[in-house]
């Protein structure tokens, strides 16, 4: 028991343990606060914010902002709490949003499936030369595709649509292939194998047997994306200027720039990008031990 108490002391008070608690706890401050102040400004007043900024706590508590952000607040209500008078019509953009990310999703995830299955499980010339080439689209910058898909876009006509949108991005994520291949590649074979002996196809395989099996790093690569897709901004901002497709990402950034005051609307901004980032912090509190576990499972393949 000596010993046992020994060892414990000994791991608790080493220079190690504590550079490393030490480490943790700044990096833990780090993500933390930059939510807190978000909740902080939201939670004040406008007018009685710019006497003093660097309050740690609310200064003016209340809940206007809130209310400004989803338009529950008449411009004069707007107006007396240091708001600019601007409207934000939260309900429609979280609309929009939800559309934009759900779509999305649906697409990239099904037919990234597909292309998984492709490469893991059916045989067929060429197949790794292929895989190979697909992969090098992980070393082009994102931000290099954003003009040719821009100038396409424009060209069908499809500008200020969910479809101008969704398209270019919707069949096609060289990251998605390659993690629901590398979990594909470890399934067992033998149900598989004995469905197409029974005279089941490709295809009735890959829905029957394949995507019921792969739920896992499917929900998994479900919840990234979305979260993806809700926080994009630069490619809604290239093809988007209409109220009825735009994203709330995009809104917040109209509703910062709608103030005809000499300052924007702080606390109502704040309360905005609280409201827009809520969703994804439960989603990601509720399934972050899944998405960690899976990414690193399907490593190990």
């Amino acid at each position: 028991m000596a010993m046992v108490l020994s060892h414990r002391k000994g791991r608790r008070f080493s220079p190690g343990r504590l550079v490393a608690w030490a480490y943790v706890t700044v990096i833990l401050f780090l993500t933390i606060f930059p939510f807190y102040w978000i909740l902080r400004t939201s939670l004040s007043n406008n007018y009685a914010l710019s006497t003093d900024p660097s309050s740690p706590l609310p200064v003016g508590f209340g809940f206007g902002a809130f209310k400004r952000a989803l338009g529950l607040a008449t411009p004069a209500e707007s107006v007396a709490q240091g708001g600019s008078g601007a409207a934000l019509d939260t309900g429609l953009f979280l609309r929009n949003s939800i559309i934009y990310a759900a779509i999305l999703t649906a697409c990239v995830v099904f037919c990234s499936a597909l292309a998984a299955y492709a490469f893991a499980r059916l045989r067929w010339r060429g197949r790794n030369l292929i895989f190979s080439v697909l992969l090098s689209a992980l070393m082009v910058p994102g931000i290099l595709t954003f003009l040719p898909n821009f100038v396409l876009i424009k060209d069908l006509g499809l500008t200020n649509t969910f479809a101008g949108m969704i398209l270019p991005g919707a069949f096609f994520s060289a990251f998605n292939i390659f993690f629901l291949r590398q979990f594909m590649l470890g399934l067992s074979s033998e149900v598989e194998e004995a469905a197409l002996i029974d005279g089941a196809g490709p295809i009735r395989a890959f829905f029957r047997i394949i995507l019921p099996m792969s739920s896992a790093p499917i929900t998994t690569l479900s919840l990234l994306t979305f979260i993806t897709a809700w926080n994009d901004y630069f490619w809604p901002l290239m093809v988007t200027n209409d109220d009825s497709v735009r994203p709330l990402t995009l809104a917040l950034a109209v509703f910062k720039q709608s103030s005809p005051q000499a300052s924007p609307d702080w606390s109502g901004l704040m309360a905005a990008t609280l409201i827009a980032a809520l969703p994804m912090l439960l989603l990601f509190i509720i399934f972050g031990r899944r998405i960690v576990n899976s990414i690193g499972f399907t490593g190990l393949k």
